[in-house]
């Protein structure tokens, strides 16, 4: 999923404000008047290959803010995530803009500006998370974290859905079997020098690992369906860098894959920045830290690979 900052400036004011404090989520487990979520989650099955399915989620965190975070689908209101609630909707393929919003009162800039734009490709599922940091960018999530995570949420049930694009969903269980995701565990070796992003700086090992996946996948004689290409960063930096060296990183892997003979309509790049450390602390002088950290700026794939099998 490509994501980019897509600022708009029509629409028009929500007509009521939904403000929830998590002590209003108390024995809400049923829908009906007044209640606020419905069922757990279950894991979400495949949709048509002519939709796209989104699973937008809040778990519940350790720090958590108040209030519901607004869910924006093409400037107009989804719902409002309470902490442990999620919404599942699928849409029509292509360019549609996303967000969540907390605090979105009296601004509602969901329908307005601050939106992202996100090109959504046909069959897929993407799980996007919502930021606590008071970001409205969508956070995508692979499917492994997210359903364990969500398996703690409920669905949100205390507004209706305002989005013209959304569709119903047309679930079919059997493309379950069609397809499974491998995931090649190459953090140890796709490995970049600090501050940099280009392939000189790739560790020799991971120029090696590289070579090995591509012959592994060839030796599978099995039809890629997609790569995701995440790129991370150590916490040595600002928030905006570290997402930046993310992608950077991640854009140098996917050329590399590229080069190598993957069709690049296969290969999609992300960045989680320095979200997801392999290593939390570090101490000592700098290059001691820097090279206490090293784990953390590294690059992971996931493949999905088309089995073929009836």
């Amino acid at each position: 999923m490509i994501l980019k900052n897509y600022p708009l400036y029509t629409g028009v004011l929500l007509a009521c404000t939904l403000l929830y404090s998590t002590s209003n989520i108390a024995d809400t487990t049923a829908a009906g008047p007044g209640k606020v979520f419905y069922t757990p989650y279950q894991s979400a099955a495949p949709v048509a290959v002519d939709q796209v399915q989104v699973i937008y989620y809040r778990p519940v965190l350790s720090v958590q803010r108040q209030g519901a975070a607004h869910v924006y689908v093409d400037r107009q209101f989804q719902t409002g995530l309470l902490p442990g609630g999620y919404t599942q909707f699928c849409l029509a393929p292509g360019t549609h803009t996303l967000g969540a919003y907390l605090d979105d009162a009296p601004a509602y800039r969901g329908k307005r500006h601050d939106l992202y734009q996100a090109n959504l490709q046909a069959g897929r599922t993407y799980f996007l998370r919502v930021r606590e940091d008071a970001s409205t960018f969508p956070q995508p999530v692979s499917r492994e974290e997210a359903e364990g995570e969500l398996k703690s949420t409920r669905a949100q049930a205390h507004v209706l859905s305002r989005v013209d694009s959304v569709e119903a969903c047309r679930h079919y269980a059997f493309l379950k079997r069609d397809s499974h995701v491998r995931d090649y565990r190459l953090n140890d070796a796709l490995t970049f020098a600090p501050r940099q992003t280009s392939r000189q700086y790739l560790s020799g090992a991971g120029h090696a690992a590289l070579r090995q996946l591509v012959e592994a996948l060839r030796q599978d004689q099995a039809q890629i369906k997609r790569i995701l290409v995440t790129g991370h960063a150590d916490p040595m930096g600002n928030t905006a860098r570290n997402e930046m060296l993310g992608h950077q990183r991640a854009d140098t892997v996917g050329e590399m894959l590229m080069d190598a003979g993957i069709a690049q309509s296969l290969i999609t790049t992300a960045s989680a920045g320095s979200r997801e450390p392999v290593v939390h602390t570090c101490y000592g002088t700098y290059e001691e830290q820097v090279a206490c950290y090293a784990p953390n700026r590294r690059v992971t794939l996931k493949v999905e690979l088309e089995t073929g099998t009836p």
